[in-house]
């Protein structure tokens, strides 16, 4: 049986073609939960690649016991920090897209410094997508999401792109939140493509 974590003290930037043992585009999900959309996503679409990490070593175990009950091919998970492993794993240029659903709000403003979704973030997003890549998150808390609102409109490198109602992700918190009826903030954002020499 395929194990698909992947060791996360392996030095970067990491290869995706060695790791997967091809060429295909690869998307990132930064905490991936229980990983129902990675699940989803692997098995439907069977010509990308997918790469799953998340901090929670609570949410990681549970998340691995589910892919390892019908392992994908094309999927891969790592326990680390999403920043760091950015930083440091990602190759520049090498996404094609960047899933964020339901991101910690950190609500309390003292302890906003540990919120994800900041210029930091934001300088690694636009350094590792590739042209035409894509940039989805949600989030349904609201002071956040006006947080998060703010930061894309001032992206330069980045285009707002219209998320059809059906294209929503089936993440495990994106299908509590809709039966529940709370409001679900959604950003999708495409990286330009660079201007002709």
């Amino acid at each position: 049986m395929l194990d698909p974590e992947l060791p996360v003290e392996a030095p970067g930037p990491w290869d995706w073609a060695a790791i997967f043992g091809r060429r295909a585009p690869v998307e990132l999900e930064l905490g991936f939960g229980k990983g129902r959309f990675l699940m989803l996503s692997a098995h439907a679409r069977p010509d990308t690649d997918f790469v799953g990490v998340e901090l929670s070593r609570k949410w990681f175990l549970d998340g691995k016991r589910r892919i390892l009950k019908e392992p994908p091919p094309n999927l891969r998970i790592l326990r680390a920090e999403a920043m760091v492993f950015l930083i440091e794993k990602v190759p520049a240029a090498s996404v094609a897209a960047l899933h964020v659903y339901h991101p910690d709000p950190w609500p309390k403003r003292r302890h906003h410094k540990r919120r994800l979704l900041g210029p930091g973030f934001l300088a690694q997003v636009q350094r590792v997508l590739a042209a035409e890549g894509e940039l989805r998150i949600t989030t349904d808390h609201a002071d956040y999401a006006r947080v998060i609102g703010r930061l894309l409109a001032g992206a330069a490198e980045l285009a707002p792109l219209a998320w059809p109602e059906d294209e929503l992700p089936g993440t495990h918190f994106e299908v509590k939140y809709r039966r529940e009826g709370r409001a679900i903030y959604r950003y999708r954002y495409r990286r330009r493509a660079p201007a002709s020499p």
